[in-house]
């Protein structure tokens, strides 16, 4: 792993921590190992990666620790709607970048984001293909690979009209 895969390793696993609430400590202590291999340098990063399983408790504040160290810091938006939005992008960005295989972000797309935005239209072709991929079977037609790459183009699509989405229906105040 080099030195900025490592980096974007700690970034999405803040971005995990901060959209889906918990990630492990097994999880949080592996990163850091890898950031400590690959040359990532922090205080407290030797501190994080060296953690014993007894102390595994105190990972989740020592990652905290490093994020800050290192300033990759998140903050999902404190508006619920942007906040879905924000995660239906970073998987979205994901998928493209290949840190997530399409199937499993398009069922992220339709089993945790699609309904709770009242089912836009952006985000409509991954929310599809993450149904169909959840009870795919070959005698329907569509194999799992062409679903995957229909996943994959929708992903794509919806980063490059992420300018034209809106984030939140905006109002213009009456006079």
């Amino acid at each position: 792993m080099t030195h900025d895969e490592a980096v974007k390793q700690l970034g999405h696993l803040a971005r995990e921590r901060a959209f889906c609430g918990h990630v492990g400590s097994d999880r949080l202590i592996q990163a850091g190992l890898d950031a400590l291999l690959a040359g990532v340098e922090c205080p407290s990063l030797p501190l994080l990666a060296g953690l014993l399983r007894k102390e595994e408790p105190e990972a989740p504040a020592l990652f905290d620790h490093v994020l800050e160290e290192l300033g990759l810091v998140f903050q999902p938006p404190a508006d619920p709607r942007a906040a879905k939005w924000a995660m239906a992008y970073w998987v979205a960005q994901r998928i493209v970048d290949g840190s997530l295989e399409p199937a499993t972000g398009a069922h992220i797309i339709w089993a945790d984001l699609a309904y709770d935005l009242g089912h836009p239209a952006e985000l409509e072709p991954l929310a599809s293909c993450g149904l169909q991929l959840t009870d795919c079977q070959e005698s329907w037609g569509t194999s799992f690979e062409e679903l995957d790459r229909e996943a994959f183009e929708a992903a794509k699509q919806l980063l490059s009209r992420r300018s034209a989405a809106p984030e939140e229906p905006r109002t213009e105040p009456t006079s």
